[in-house]
């Protein structure tokens, strides 16, 4: 048998064994999430899940505190429809975001809501998700499908927003979490957070060290690839001021350092090549609230350093050093208001301005980008069943001028159990300063992305909410879509055309045992125009797989002690390698894998206390995320946790 076969058939083995109807299910009381869930990312207001036809799941902190031995790219790679490539290689290689099939700068990262932006990358502009400690996190929710309407340039496969701690349950509380694994990791943090009747207050900080794995993938076993590490520090703080029952006032920073090694390439070592990364992120979210609803007022602002020393090319004895500076300003004001009974009024406006710098060089002709964008929303709010959104956006640019989008979204809810649900939204993504401006391979005459998504589905709870199933099918077409080619640079290809299915369960068993599966599909093609009267289609969506399965197994053995299962496989993808013979891209399939990770935790002194251990990839598979990259064997980290 063939390991494709073998994959899928361990996967289906476990699929059967987890199933509803092989479980005792009279002995349960618990429930899993419903669509009572009230969330926020779906309409920027508090909104129930029953009232909005919007994709959305929540990672909730109960997860969040069960993946201690986590970073957050681990988190994500877990959930379905997402594949991050990076999450299980070298821990500090950098992370590649595909969310639904899409490529990474198509998912826009959300911090409390707000915006976040890297003008310093070059390419797309994607977040870097290694600046974001997963011991400060609260919450997230991801929301799929095309969002532009509500959170304008980058949001065209989804948003990912990721909701911070923000106070204790009492005037002073201390909490923090102390771990040592494989690769000699350390990782230690610490909280301070607590609240009165005025003030609440988070103080974090986290510090992250491991030797970590040869970022490059050592294929003769003996050619004495070292270890490419990596070393985090991080701190947070956020202040709430409540100087009414109907005022609020939240100002916070953040500060995240990190750095490491990193090698020449695919099978390629390299010793004397690393990297340091800075990013500072500061701002306020503000609350007016009033009997109808509440007004908004929002500022980020972010900026990111990154230094990266490597030999150079044509004098190898020489180490050189290139520099990357980018801010990113995000100011919005928003209002939702009450206008009856059944029906909801949205509207906002947004101011962007992003800014690059390449420290010593003259590569970049402009350096600076604005984006101005009102907004509105209208909400039928459960009549009889029915609910829908109706909203649009105006969108000024200083390079690209005027652009609408719209978007379209009906439910229907049928005895408060079923939820038949469908949207159509229209979005854009514009190119960010290095694709426009680098004087090597900037074009100033691209256009922006836009794309038209669709989807459709229906979200079960039944069996008085012990048993959730949803099924959502989707396709996304992208004009003009920004490829890099060489020599020419960044160039505006015809269209992309993306489509895909998601299926996903979770069943409470009893209180005891809670199961979670899905699986996804998503396959897609690059068309582009080589003459008057003949395209050229090809598949792209190299390193996402077009299946995975997924399923997670808890299990609450005492009141004390928690284990958890999670399997999850990826079908056959390819990718492409520089030759470095030939000098050119070569097209390279990689093997399907499956990883099994096992946690458990016990709890001492009435859970003030937690002991833990994440075991990750038990099967000890041997694979690529990347081609030519080294990914982590069989690995695990213990550590205890604390609140007190």
């Amino acid at each position: 048998m063939k390991k494709e076969s073998k994959l899928w058939a361990v996967t289906l083995i476990a699929l059967y064994m987890a199933a509803p109807a092989h479980t005792n299910a009279q002995q349960d009381s618990s429930r899993v999430s419903s669509l009572d869930e009230v969330v926020i990312t779906a309409t920027k207001f508090p909104k129930s899940q029953s009232e909005t036809g919007k994709v959305l799941t929540v990672i909730d902190a109960e997860q969040l505190s069960r993946s201690a031995g986590k970073d957050l790219a681990q988190v994500l790679n877990e959930q379905v429809g997402i594949v991050i490539t990076g999450a299980n290689s070298n821990p500090g290689k950098d992370k590649s975001v595909y969310l639904r099939g899409a490529k990474s700068e198509y998912t826009l990262v959300l911090l409390d809501g707000i915006p976040l932006n890297d003008p310093s990358s070059i390419g797309g502009g994607a977040f870097d998700l290694r600046m974001l400690p997963i011991d400060q996190i609260e919450r997230i929710e991801i929301l799929k499908g095309s969002q532009s309407t509500l959170y304008g340039s980058d949001a065209i496969a989804g948003v990912i927003n990721i909701i911070t701690k923000k106070k204790g349950d009492k005037p002073v509380g201390v909490s923090g979490v102390l771990s040592y694994g494989t690769y000699n990791t350390k990782k230690a943090n610490v909280v301070v957070a607590g609240t009165t009747d005025v003030i609440d207050y988070n103080v974090g900080y986290t510090y992250l060290k491991t030797d970590g794995i040869s970022e490059a993938k050592d294929t003769t076993n003996n050619a004495g690839f070292d270890k490419d590490g990596f070393d985090q520090n991080s701190v947070q703080a956020n202040i709430g001021f409540k100087p009414t029952d109907n005022i609020s006032i939240r100002p916070f920073v953040r500060y995240s350092k990190f750095d490491g090694k990193y090698d020449a390439g695919a099978f390629q070592d390299e010793k004397n090549s690393g990297y340091k990364s800075e990013f500072f992120n500061a701002g306020l979210n503000s609350q007016i609230g009033f009997s109808k609803g509440a007004l908004n007022i929002q500022y980020g602002y972010n900026k990111i350093g990154r230094d990266y020393t490597q030999p150079d090319f044509f004098e190898p004895a020489i180490i050189a050093t290139t520099s990357y500076t980018g801010t990113f300003h995000n100011a919005e004001a928003f209002v939702n208001y009450d206008l009856a009974e059944h029906f909801q009024l949205l509207g906002g406006v947004n101011y962007q301005n992003q800014k690059m710098n390449l420290e010593g060089s003259d590569a970049l002709k402009k350096s600076s980008l604005n984006m101005l964008s009102p907004y509105a929303s209208f909400f039928v709010k459960n009549i009889q069943g029915f609910s829908a959104e109706l909203g649009g956006r105006f969108v000024h640019h200083s390079q690209f001028g005027d652009t609408f989008i719209y978007s379209i979204n009906p439910s229907y809810l049928i005895n408060h159990q079923v939820k038949l649900f469908a949207n159509y939204s229209t979005g854009f993504k514009t190119p960010v300063i290095d694709q426009l401006y680098n004087k090597s391979y900037g074009n100033e005459n691209l256009n922006p992305e836009k794309s038209k998504n669709l989807e459709a589905g229906v979200d079960f709870a039944v069996l008085d909410n012990k048993l959730n199933l949803r099924a959502t099918a989707f396709s996304r077409k992208i004009e003009d879509a920004i490829i890099y080619t060489y020599p020419a640079g960044y160039v505006n290809m015809d269209k992309q055309n993306d489509k895909g299915v998601e299926v996903e369960a979770e069943f409470a068993v009893n209180d005891k045992i809670r199961v979670k599966a899905f699986y996804a599909y998503v396959d897609g093609e690059l068309t582009t125009k080589v003459t008057d009267t003949r395209d050229t289609t090809y598949n792209n969506l190299i390193r996402r797989p077009k299946h995975s399965v997924g399923i997670n197994i808890g299990y609450a053995v005492t009141d004390n002690l928690f284990v958890s299962a999670n399997l999850k496989t990826f079908s056959k993808r390819n990718d492409l390698f520089f030759n470095p013979v030939t000098f050119n891209n070569d097209l390279v399939p990689m093997d399907s894998y499956k990883l099994l990770d096992v946690y458990a935790e016990y709890k001492l002194l009435d859970g003030k206390l937690k002991v833990f251990a994440d075991a990750r990839n038990l099967l000890d598979e041997d694979y690529y995320e990347t081609y030519g990259y080294t990914t982590m064997s069989f690995n695990i980290n213990a550590g205890v946790s604390f609140g007190f």
